[in-house]
């Protein structure tokens, strides 16, 4: 595979795979450009060279059928804006007239494709009946996988060189994300800045961290981290849970809980995690003591209590004080951070003080010389709210895939590039 700094686009066209799905208010004015800034480098490059950029992505979930409220004509005013270049709309993605107009695209200009996911061939899944036998489920997996192929091919043919620069969707099988590398030689299909950026910094927390090694998990659920959890066992020195995950672990030890988000059929999971962790050296850290209140209210009543010891009525909604001290310290002491999920109803005030606190240490951290990453969308929206998004070493755009990523699965988007 080719490294975008090194490759010189002049004269070539670059189809660009960005990750656009930005959220919109009522008049489909922007209100969070993040992806979209985060794209400018990779664009600029292509057009600084000499080159032209022809851009897809996705935009919400439009079910394989034109919806205006999900046009990508609603960010051509503002691409054009933040690149300084106006910025050509094509009306859809495949076609004659699209092809026409890649064909004519100058050196310098940037041609913007509508919502890949107006085709259903772009996520590869066909419309099936409530009643559809195997046979013909069957059927028409294969026939939407040969019209992929054909979707993906269509797209290829319009550039020269693929770049993926959508970390966000690298964990989907998709036409734009993964089978349209197959139309391009080793030498013509590489990722651009954004992704190259998000392992880098995954390779540095994952493969070569800086020791000690803390891992900050939260979120109300184990069982949405159960894999990443145990994946992480095999490279961290310490593990810190919180958030709602918190009470199934307390629950496993035998403790009162209270009314706390508790997941009674993962608290042996819960009881072999902690072995785990003993087995392999990994310190373990939960909540010694908690804010609970009596209601799920940034108004309820609320008392700090024994983590163990939530009386009937009352549910744990964030880190109490002392819990917050012994955070802090393993934090502040860490030379990699890794941070995925709130430990505490971070969107209501009353109940943010915890998840405050550890972005605090985050950052003391990170001044102190540790490489933290900050990632998932709880973690990220917690970070930005505290004004504190500047003072890590970086926060990755990612969801889904950064999740798998974490699992230790192959993301088909990468693969797809690396080989």
């Amino acid at each position: 595979m080719s490294k975008i700094d090194s490759f010189n686009f002049s004269g070539k066209k670059a189809i660009v795979r960005v990750d656009f799905n930005v959220p919109f208010n009522e008049k489909f004015e922007i209100t969070d450009d993040t992806r979209i800034r985060a794209a400018v480098p990779t664009i600029q490059k292509i057009l600084k060279d000499g080159g032209a950029a022809i851009i897809m992505s996705h935009l919400g979930r439009p079910k394989g059928k034109f919806n205006a409220d999900f046009s990508l004509k609603h960010i051509q005013a503002h691409l054009s804006k933040t690149l300084g270049v106006d910025v050509i709309f094509a009306g859809d993605c495949v076609g004659a007239e699209v092809k026409a107009k890649a064909d004519a695209l100058k050196p310098g200009q940037i041609l913007l494709l509508e919502n890949l996911r107006f085709y259903l061939e772009e996520e590869g899944k066909p419309k099936l009946a409530e009643d559809a036998t195997e046979e013909e489920t069957k059927k028409a997996k294969a026939e939407m996988k040969e019209k992929q192929k054909t979707f993906s091919k269509e797209l290829a043919s319009l550039a020269d060189v693929y770049v993926n620069d959508a970390f966000g969707t690298a964990h989907r099988a998709h036409a734009s994300t993964a089978i349209i590398a197959d139309y391009f030689d080793n030498d013509h299909k590489m990722f651009g800045y954004l992704i190259e950026s998000e392992l880098g910094s995954l390779v540095k927390v994952l493969e070569k961290p800086k020791r000690p090694f803390t891992a900050i998990m939260g979120g109300a659920k184990v069982s949405s981290k159960i894999t990443i959890i145990e994946n992480l066992l095999d490279k961290v020195d310490n593990l810190i849970l919180g958030g709602g995950m918190t009470y199934t672990f307390i629950k496993a030890r035998g403790g009162e809980v209270g009314d706390s988000i508790c997941e009674p059929e993962f608290l042996d999971l819960a009881k072999s995690i902690e072995v785990k962790a003993a087995e392999k050296g990994v310190k373990l850290y939960l909540a010694s003591d908690v804010v609970a209140a009596d209601a799920f209210d940034n108004n309820a009543n609320t008392k700090i209590t024994a983590s163990d010891a939530i009386p009937a009525g009352w549910q744990g909604l964030d880190a109490g004080p002392e819990t917050v001290k012994t955070f802090t310290q393993v934090i502040e002491n860490s030379g990699t951070i890794l941070w995925n999920g709130p430990v505490g109803v971070f969107e209501m005030d009353a109940f943010a003080k915890g998840s405050r606190a550890v972005a605090d240490a985050i950052v003391a951290g990170t001044k102190k010389g540790a490489f933290s990453l900050i990632g998932g969308g709880d973690s990220v929206a917690c970070i930005n709210k505290f004004g504190l998004a500047e003072e890590v070493s970086y926060i990755s755009t990612a969801g889904g895939a950064l999740l798998e990523y974490l699992e230790g699965k192959v993301l088909p988007g990468i693969k797809a590039i690396q080989g």
